[in-house]
């Protein structure tokens, strides 16, 4: 299953790369295969396509969504000297660029890269069942020699001895036990499909409801992932309409998601005024045209304030509003200010309740995303989150999920593409299913309504699930201890009482039945219910101020790991046996189950493990690790 869903994850990545690129060569511009691009080669890029590979922009302006790489909703404005990344869309301009990077180095394929790595150090989850059933059936096994040694001794006849033994082999014949898992799991996964949540595996139905650490992605997750107007804020002398039928007039003939998002509430309020004559948009500053014979500009407060005097009253209001995690746009006509309007992408009507019920069933839920630390720390006091991480780049989640797994068992959820490596290397990946096709073939659980309180509902449905799959262990083998003694005999001389094999077969039907109706007790099971919600007894040990990793500034955080790869310690295994990628997989699995090992980079080709340490090992360790799996170990530098 893993290798599957790593496989339909890739394809989907692999698909959001353009199959041709635009080129300059020789003077004239060439469509050739994306393959064909080179470092050094100049690529053109106009409005509405997906940039081909890595660069750097040498002509042009534009505005370009990369929600594909960083999950980022409102789209980066961009111009000369800018780098831009594959897989992001052009959205307004006509850019020329210089190529980077390409193939194997480009942004999207070193996410394709995590995501195949992260799915080969899964860990299985181990069967309940399956272990007690290694116990139990020798145990019946024994007991019913016994059983027939025991009558013979006493001096019964053979028919009598054997009776009894095979009257114990068939009350205990394992069926409830063998039905305990399958039918709960069935029952459990039925429920979470018709609420919408839908679990790829067992393993995923087991495991949800022990996670202690949820990181949530901000943008798509918790937020709407479309930037809506907050405030109307007009000047001294101006109205709220007048304000926005003025800015509503001036955005029309935007392309700008920011712009989108006051047009759109200037329909929602009935506006039907003319756009702007004169319009011009100059990327990264603001707007001008003209309405009603005047002059009007909008933009950031950088922008205006470039224009004329702003005074420190507005300049605070606009800080403040940073603060609160929504950007200011201010509008000016001839030279004097209209207002500001801001405009923020705003939490989901569900989010702050889901978050709240994850909290109350002992789980650290913990916010990650690509914005500055001050917008995040604003939704996340919203959001009642208990630690946000910001600054987090896009290739980053993966790796605060690995630090998060030092921690406690962790669920991820997201929505895009960048979240794929971090869905993959979570214990559990959870994705919603309003988000791109590859988060949801990289997750283990997908919300098919969207609804991040269904994030909730899973623990409850997994917790729920795994509480009635050990009720049907302990009925199966509870009922196996009062009826074995009665099969063996063990009660003729004090009761006088004996089992007839046909009565044997009859009563282990009869378990096999309890089992299979408290199974269905399941569907009785309302997932969206919270009062009986409780936490687990041993939650995440947190810091003196409630954080699980130390917040450090994205500066300090690159430093800090600059550190500690020089300073890491690692070896070289030289190993025969490899031929192919699914060897490495197993090799490096292996590997990296030694807590010594930070992580191991595996190739069959060139028969080598390099694996970075965190503490020294014995060379016999890790030669005994390799040669578990059946590989020839030749030498350790």
């Amino acid at each position: 299953y893993s290798k599957g869903k790593t496989t339909n994850a890739l394809r989907s990545l692999m698909k959001l790369a353009p199959e041709t690129a635009t080129v300059i060569r020789d003077g004239a511009e060439m469509t050739v295969p994306i393959d064909d691009v080179r470092e050094g080669d100049i690529f053109t890029v106009r409005p509405g396509e997906n940039i081909p590979v890595d660069g750097i922009i040498l002509e042009g302006s534009s505005a370009v969504n990369e929600a594909a790489l960083t999950g980022e909703s409102i789209p980066v404005d961009k111009e000369e000297g800018d780098s831009v990344s594959s897989a992001t869309l052009n959205q307004s301009g006509f850019l020329k660029c210089r190529a980077t990077r390409v193939g194997e180095d480009t942004s999207l394929a070193r996410i394709i890269s995590m995501v195949s790595d992260a799915a080969a150090t899964k860990a299985p989850v181990a069967r309940l069942a399956d272990t007690i059933s290694g116990y139990f059936v020798p145990a019946v096994i024994g007991i019913a020699l016994v059983t027939l040694a025991a009558w013979l001794l006493a001096g019964q006849t053979p028919g009598f001895a054997l009776a009894r033994a095979i009257c114990v082999l068939v009350v205990s014949c394992p069926c409830a036990l063998g039905l305990a898992t399958p039918v709960a799991i069935m029952v459990g996964s039925g429920l979470g499909a018709r609420n919408g949540i839908l679990f790829k595996n067992a393993e995923a139905l087991q495991e949800t409801g022990n996670i202690q650490i949820a990181a949530l992605d901000k943008t798509g997750t918790i937020t709407n992932g479309q930037p809506r107007v907050t405030d109307l804020l007009p000047a001294a002398g101006v109205t709220a309409e007048e304000l926005l039928e003025k800015a509503y007039a001036l955005e029309l003939k935007s392309e700008h998601p920011l712009a989108n998002a006051v047009t759109v509430y200037g329909r929602e309020q009935g506006l039907t005024a003319d756009a702007a004559d004169d319009f011009r948009a100059l990327p990264g500053n603001g707007l001008t045209g003209t309405y009603r014979g005047k002059k009007l500009t909008g933009g950031s407060l950088k922008y205006i304030s470039g224009l004329g005097p702003v005074s420190a009253a507005v300049r605070q209001e606009c800080r403040d509003l940073s603060e609160a995690g929504k950007t200011p746009l201010l509008f000016m006509e001839d030279g004097k200010l209209l207002g500001i309007i801001a405009v923020a992408d705003t939490i989901k009507e569900d989010s702050a309740q889901a978050i709240r019920e994850l909290r109350n069933m002992g789980i650290h839920v913990v916010m990650l995303t690509g914005d500055n630390r001050r917008t995040a720390e604003a939704i996340g006091r919203e959001a009642g989150v208990n630690e946000v991480i910001a600054d987090v780049l896009p290739d980053g989640k993966e790796a605060i999920i690995r630090r998060l797994q030092e921690k406690g068992k962790v669920a991820m959820i997201g929505d895009g593409i960048n979240d794929a490596p971090a869905l993959t290397r979570a214990d559990i990946g959870i994705a919603i299913g309003a988000g791109t096709d590859v988060a949801m073939d990289a997750a283990d659980v997908v919300l098919m309504k969207s609804r991040l309180t269904d994030a909730s509902a899973a623990v409850r449905l997994s917790r729920q699930t795994y509480r009635n799959i050990l009720e049907n262990l302990f009925w199966a083998l509870f009922y196996n201890v009062l009826l074995i003694p009665v099969a063996a005999g063990a009660y003729v001389h004090l009761l006088g009482i004996t089992m007839d094999p046909m009565l044997g077969a009859a009563a282990m039907s009869l378990s096999s039945f309890c089992v299979v109706s408290n199974a269905l007790r399941l569907n009785l099971f309302r997932v969206h219910d919270d009062s009986r919600d409780r936490k687990r007894k041993h939650p995440v040990e947190t810091d003196a101020e409630g954080y699980l990793l130390p917040h450090l500034s994205q500066a300090e955080e690159d430093n800090s790991q600059k550190e500690s790869e020089e300073s890491e310690m690692k070896k070289t295994i030289r190993i025969e046996g490899m031929m192919c990628p699914h060897c490495e997989a197993t090799v490096k699995k292996a590997l990296e189950k030694l807590p010594q090992v930070d992580s191991a980079e595996v190739s069959h080709t060139a028969g080598t493990a390099v694996v970075s340490l965190n503490a020294e090992i014995e060379d016999a360790v890790l030669k005994e690790t390799v040669e578990a799996k059946d590989y020839d170990v030749t030498g350790i530098e």
